[in-house]
């Protein structure tokens, strides 16, 4: 349960953040969404992540963790498989322009 909840907080730390960053950046200073505009991600601007099916190559990580020093950083490390330890940890990338969009990369794509 512990690991379920951590699980939780890191992604609401994440969305968090987000918004944070999208008022900050001066795009989303205006916004009046509710907790169910946020769910619905009815935002201007995505937040990919490895792993997902916008970004499915998770090595790209190996270049976040140099160039951030992330393991000195937050303590946070990645094991051969690019899967970050402990588990209740979240990486992703903030794109901000009006017409970004999420979209898939694969033969499974319509």
């Amino acid at each position: 349960m512990t690991k379920a909840l951590a699980d939780r907080l890191a992604e609401a730390l994440a969305e968090y953040l987000h918004q944070r960053a999208r008022k900050e950046w001066g795009y989303g200073q205006a916004e009046t969404l509710t907790i169910e505009d946020l769910i619905r991600e009815k935002y201007r601007g995505i937040r990919p992540a490895a792993g997902y099916p916008a970004c499915p190559d998770h090595t790209e990580k190996w270049t976040l963790w140099k160039l951030l020093e992330w393991k000195r950083n937050t303590g946070i490390k990645l094991t051969e498989s690019c899967a970050m330890w402990p588990g209740a940890s979240v990486s992703g990338l903030y794109f901000a322009h009006p017409e970004s969009k999420y979209f898939g990369v694969g033969k499974d794509w319509p």
